[in-house]
């Protein structure tokens, strides 16, 4: 059979397995077999060969033991009144900027994401303490909404961040130096939208309460002292790992033990908090780990495909330059995150598109913090947008509502999205001072 049609019968079997509503990794390591066996001919004793090969590989990375201490740190500071601290300690110091507490949920969840590395959990946590307030305190709900959901999606960008980690492994991209371009490209986008409160406030009516809220001096140091256990942890994950002192692994061993002294002065920890996020990130890890050993069989299968070379031909026929490949790139991953997750989406096309982005000539460390927006896209949009039924949980209203919502947010993460492809050292410029 010709290449290209071993190739287009792959990326068939791909999508008619998921079609076909199979679990993700049993979907993923059919395709492999399924292109071995129907496609390639191998014999099965050689398909067992390069499935335990590929698989045990990923499994003994030594890079992915910090996905569950990681998720460890996030469900213990998920089950603690962190977010409570974090809006109370917020309040004061947003109360003169135009749309006041409105601030408090982008800068909230900022923080959040960087002792999370989780979406939804920055996405619940902060919103079942600032969504309420607000709306008791006659702020735009809409807006408030659609902040939080856009907001909440920045916990796989920011670090630490379990995507990143599975992104660097998957492509054998350094994680530290991962971890460092994220921190840029979530403030930039923590600022757009905090621009658009502000402008909002200022253009319209109702955005905010006429009357604001007036604070004391105590209050703003009361309010610094309330986000200090986040600020500890934040500088004792991201400080050990960027001073070279700790691999992100030893980072995350830090982070849960930093997490558990924090519970324990603030008097919150016991001992079923303690066993149901244990069980909470084992189950969380068990998901993430299987998904990725199923995708590096799968990866093994594309590549005896040659599916990437494949695409990459067709692609070139398209007479698309780097900033053109990009874009399509770009789009490519708004349309399938309408109806993938973000884990799923990561493992299932790097394979093909990593190698497509290294012959155009970008950064690898620049592509895996594209992706990471791309998919972040991919929470806002319905029918598959998880923040979106974080959201309606959380609200009650309709799924429409709520990414109607979260519409403007969506254009402003677009927007940062073209601002990093036309200035890629908004990216690179971090982990280029840090690690040379």
């Amino acid at each position: 059979m010709e290449p290209f049609y071993i190739a287009l019968a792959t990326i068939l079997f791909l999508f008619g397995y998921l079609f076909l509503g199979l679990w993700i990794f049993v979907a993923i390591t059919a395709v492999g077999l399924s292109s071995m066996f129907f496609l390639l001919d191998f014999p099965l004793d050689r398909i067992g060969s390069i499935m335990r090969a590929a698989m045990w590989r990923t499994a003994t990375s030594y890079e992915l033991a910090s996905v569950p201490l990681f998720l460890i740190m996030g469900e213990l500071i998920f089950r603690t009144d962190i977010s409570d601290r974090l809006f109370r300690g917020l309040s004061p110091w947003t109360s003169f900027i135009p749309g006041r507490l409105l601030h408090c949920t982008v800068a909230g969840c900022t923080m959040f994401a960087a002792i999370t590395g989780s979406t939804t959990a920055s996405t619940a946590t902060v919103g079942k303490i600032t969504l309420p307030e607000l709306q008791r305190r006659g702020y735009d709900f809409n807006i408030a909404m659609g902040s939080l959901a856009a907001a909440g999606s920045l916990g796989i960008l920011i670090p630490p961040s379990v995507a990143l980690i599975i992104y660097g492994v998957l492509t054998e991209t350094s994680i530290a130096r991962l971890f460092a371009a994220g921190i840029l490209p979530g403030l930039l986008i923590s600022g757009l939208f905090m621009l658009y409160i502000a402008g909002s406030a200022l253009l319209r009516k109702g955005v905010a309460p006429e009357t604001a809220e007036t604070y004391t001096w105590k209050d703003y140091v009361g309010g610094l002292w309330e986000v200090t256990p986040i600020v500890v942890l934040m500088l004792l994950v991201l400080g050990s790992l960027y001073a070279g002192v700790a691999t992100p692994s030893e980072a995350a061993a830090i982070g849960v033990l930093a997490a558990l002294v924090i519970i324990v002065a603030t008097r919150q920890f016991s001992l079923p908090m303690l066993m149901e996020s244990l069980l909470g990130a084992a189950r969380t890890s068990c998901m993430v780990l299987s998904i990725m050993v199923a995708a590096a069989f799968m990866s093994s299968a594309i590549s005896f495909a040659h599916v990437p070379q494949e695409v990459s031909r067709l692609i070139g026929t398209l007479g698309l330059g780097p900033i053109g490949l990009i874009l399509l790139i770009g789009l490519f991953y708004i349309v399938i995150g309408m109806f993938l997750d973000g884990m799923s989406i990561m493992v299932m096309t790097l394979p093909i598109t990593f190698p497509l982005i290294m012959a155009a000539g970008w950064d690898p460390v620049w592509f895996g913090i594209f992706l990471i927006i791309g998919i972040e896209l991919g929470l806002l949009t319905p029918p598959v947008g998880f923040n979106l039924f974080v959201l309606q949980n959380l609200t009650g209203r309709s799924l429409g509502e709520v990414a109607w919502a979260a519409f403007p947010f969506f254009c402003l993460m677009v927007v940062a999205a073209l601002i990093l492809i036309v200035f890629p050292q908004i990216v690179l410029v971090l982990p280029g001072l840090m690690f040379g």
